[in-house]
């Protein structure tokens, strides 16, 4: 049995399939950790050094694994030129679309990312991760996924109805969002970064055919991209990702983030072999209204389900207003129940 292990050697060792002293917890912090640290979120997500505190000291009292600069999908839109409203303790969004017809592609171009002030922001936390936390903790960065930043740019409503439409268009602007999400994940491997986080959200709305077509070559190009420039991928799809399921799990991923909706034995006998499945309890119902005997329960159903290679975590972020004592049931669960697993 492994003696103890810092974070980061648990998360790659669990990963490669070896032992672990116990299995890694992985929830995803953001509104949570900005009130943790008694800051508003607007706060949070223009400040670097916030959120880099608000992580590590949840990483530190709720014993999670995994530094994180996940907070918002409008970094690489700002970059783009989008208009992105951040309001007072709230999550930043797109004023309107930028991209609504063929001719607007003009507007559209790729950025370094070290020139845009949000994406400068993410790299800077990346950087202060590596300053202040060393190697004991693997640091995961994070960008939009093409298809989720064609959303961001276009319009969700309109996306889905140009995916028919017009979807020469909708490829065109893909192009453009895949490289942007290339050289962002890029920078931040280069700034320190174990892992790019790829959220992709939106992917989780179109079945297994625009699937296929309009996000999976995409997801692939920048999980091949960050591979070679030695990172590992872990690829998020809010939502009920069962019709694509085994597509997702085709993308090169090192790891699947499964949300709740998704049947976790399915989810981890499907990627095994293939990635690592990470999840899944539900984060509204269990972990924000539960009781810390839910809570218990439901992550001891996820280790039953687990393999080798498989990580616990929320199915997505925790809520805001989590009861404290309830992230803490997480760890203790772990410490519990995961020894030899």
């Amino acid at each position: 049995m492994p003696g103890s292990m810092t974070p980061y050697e648990r998360v790659m060792e669990r990963l490669a399939g070896n032992p672990v002293d116990q299995v890694p917890n992985l929830c995803i912090l953001m509104t949570f950790a900005a009130k943790y640290i008694g800051v508003t979120y607007d706060r949070y997500v223009t400040d670097f050094r916030l959120l880099v505190e608000g992580n590590m000291r949840c990483c530190e009292d709720f014993g999670i694994d995994m530094l994180s600069v996940i907070s918002d999908p409008m970094r690489e839109a700002q970059g783009f030129g989008a208009e992105v409203i951040i309001p007072f303790d709230e999550v930043p969004y797109a004023a309107g679309s930028l991209i609504e017809k063929p001719a607007d592609l003009t507007k559209l171009s790729v950025h370094a990312p070290l020139s845009c002030e949000r994406m400068l922001d993410r790299i800077k936390a990346i950087e202060q991760y590596r300053q202040i936390a060393g190697d004991h903790y693997p640091v995961l960065g994070w960008v939009e996924g093409a298809f989720a930043e064609t959303c961001d740019l276009c319009g969700i409503s309109k996306v889905m109805a140009d995916l028919i439409l017009q979807p020469n268009f909708i490829l065109d602007v893909l192009e453009i969002c895949t490289q942007q999400a290339i050289d962002f994940g890029l920078a931040q491997i280069n700034s320190g970064a174990d892992f790019i986080g790829i959220g992709d959200a939106a992917a989780s709305l179109i079945g297994p055919r625009f699937y296929s077509r309009f996000a999976l070559p995409y997801e692939q190009r920048i999980i091949d991209s960050i591979h070679q420039a030695g990172g590992k991928v872990k690829l998020h799809i809010c939502g009920n990702i069962t019709s694509i399921l085994e597509l997702a799990v085709q993308s090169g991923a090192d790891m699947l983030d499964i949300d709740w909706p998704v049947d976790f034995n399915r989810a981890v006998a499907v990627s095994d072999g293939g990635c690592a499945a990470c999840g899944n309890f539900n984060p509204v119902s269990v972990l924000l209204q539960g009781t810390t005997t839910e809570v218990e329960s439901a992550v001891e159903k996820c280790f039953r389900a687990s393999s080798s290679t498989t990580f616990i975590a929320a199915g997505c972020e925790v809520p805001r207003d989590t009861p404290v004592e309830n992230l803490k049931a997480v760890k203790l669960t772990l410490e519990k129940h995961s020894r030899g697993k």
